[in-house]
């Protein structure tokens, strides 16, 4: 059935704009003035699907891409609705009119579109891989079968909103000092192409010897002031040829290689690396996925090569008979106290419980540890512009100083 934009005016002479499907354009303007609607222009949508759209730029799609936090929320309301007694199709009815972004209500009414031709909410869903990840639509596919899709939905409406809720907590900790940091770099470079050079052009023209950290000042005031453009090209060019190297097999290894390497900061990568993986396979277990296709499902969740390797050979290691916690210790990649924990809960039985329990551990001691380095970053900050302005300060200062004693 055919899916129309529409542009119309209410009962009280209002501009109103949405969705509708029919089929055809006079049976939408009928409907559409049956509910006391009456319409000013009407429009097919185009039935394209994303999967088969071919890879151009398109700068809309970054104003128009579906947010995690708008799938949350409507997958929340969808597993409402139909734990209320509401079929599938009715609930997705309820939830068009309370749709507010446009492109997520043209998806719901087209995915509506495909379950009443007869495919199923798994296959409706696939046709948008972009909105709704392979994690999703297995899950779904699963409360399908298992009968159990309201429980399924709520499920990943809680996976949806911890992970944002913590990617949230996480931006926000580090908000205070990007914001600091950018400041910095503007302040000090007014300073040093605008305010330096006015000030040490009277040093030059005196003609004498000036100390080394006035020579210092004037020459990285001149190379700013005269290369700042270099500077700025040189690290768009970086930018653009690491993304490029991220882009193939080897410069992925490198940098999953690389990212864990780092102190500190490599440590945080792998634990919150290995939180979405195994929130993500808990999940998948708990909803009566086996074992093998949930693991070459979230072999890729984590993020990261090296450790979608370390899944993907541990998963050959299952398939033979060992156990999750062994294979994946293998790959030296998990940290030992995940392993640890995995092992007891394959003992106990309790695997899925206790792959929540993991993700839950690392969570709090990555929000932890970054509010912690946060808090030292703050004053090395500070400490790090006090000292470069105090050396412009007294870089300009000293020859006014030797100035003096000339005089005297």
């Amino acid at each position: 059935m055919p899916v129309y934009e529409y542009t119309a005016l209410d009962d009280k002479g209002k501009t109103t704009s949405g969705i509708i499907d029919a089929d055809g354009a006079p049976a939408a303007r009928q409907r559409l003035r049956s509910s006391g609607i009456f319409p000013v222009s009407i429009k097919e949508t185009q039935e394209i699907a994303e999967k088969k759209a071919p890879r151009t730029f398109d700068l809309s799609r970054f104003f128009t891409r579906i947010k995690p936090a708008e799938t949350a929320m409507m997958t929340r309301q969808l597993a409402t609705l139909i734990s209320a007694g509401f079929p599938l199709v009715s609930a997705l009815d309820a939830l068009l009119p309370q749709t507010k972004s446009h492109g997520y209500k043209r998806i719901l009414a087209k995915i509506k579109n495909s379950i009443v031709e007869g495919n199923s909410f798994a296959q409706a869903l696939s046709q948008y891989p972009s909105t709704f990840s392979q994690l999703y639509v297995n899950m779904v596919r699963a409360g399908e079968t298992s009968g159990t899709l309201e429980i399924v939905l709520d499920r990943l409406a809680d996976i949806t909103e911890k992970q944002e809720d913590l990617k949230n907590r996480i931006q926000t900790a580090l908000a205070y000092p990007i914001f600091m940091c950018i400041i910095g770099i503007l302040v000090l470079f007014v300073l040093l192409t605008y305010i330096v050079p006015s000030i040490t052009s009277i040093f030059t023209e005196m003609n004498q010897v000036l100390p080394a950290p006035t020579r210092i000042l004037i020459f990285l005031s001149n190379f700013f002031r005269l290369y700042w453009w270099i500077i700025l090209g040189a690290l768009l060019a970086a930018a653009v040829i690491l993304h490029r190297i991220k882009k193939t097999e080897k410069g992925r290894y490198w940098f999953a290689k690389t990212t864990l390497s780092l102190p500190a900061f490599g440590v945080l990568a792998r634990k919150l690396a290995v939180a979405r993986f195994t929130r993500t396979l808990g999940s998948l277990l708990e909803n009566g996925v086996s074992m093998l296709i949930a693991l070459e499902i979230v072999k890729n969740i984590a993020g990261n090569q090296l450790i979608a390797e370390t899944v993907e050979n541990a998963a050959k290691e299952v398939s033979k008979g060992q156990g999750l916690g062994d294979a994946l210790s293998q790959g030296r990649t998990f940290p030992p106290l995940s392993i640890q924990m995995i092992q007891v809960g394959e003992q106990s039985g309790e695997l899925e419980a206790m792959l929540n329990k993991v993700a839950d551990v690392f969570e709090k001691e990555v929000e932890t540890s970054i509010l912690r380095l946060t808090s030292y970053l703050e004053p090395l900050m500070i400490l790090l512009m006090g000292s470069i302005v105090g050396f412009i300060v007294l870089s300009i200062c000293l020859p006014i100083f030797e100035m003096n004693q000339l005089i005297r």
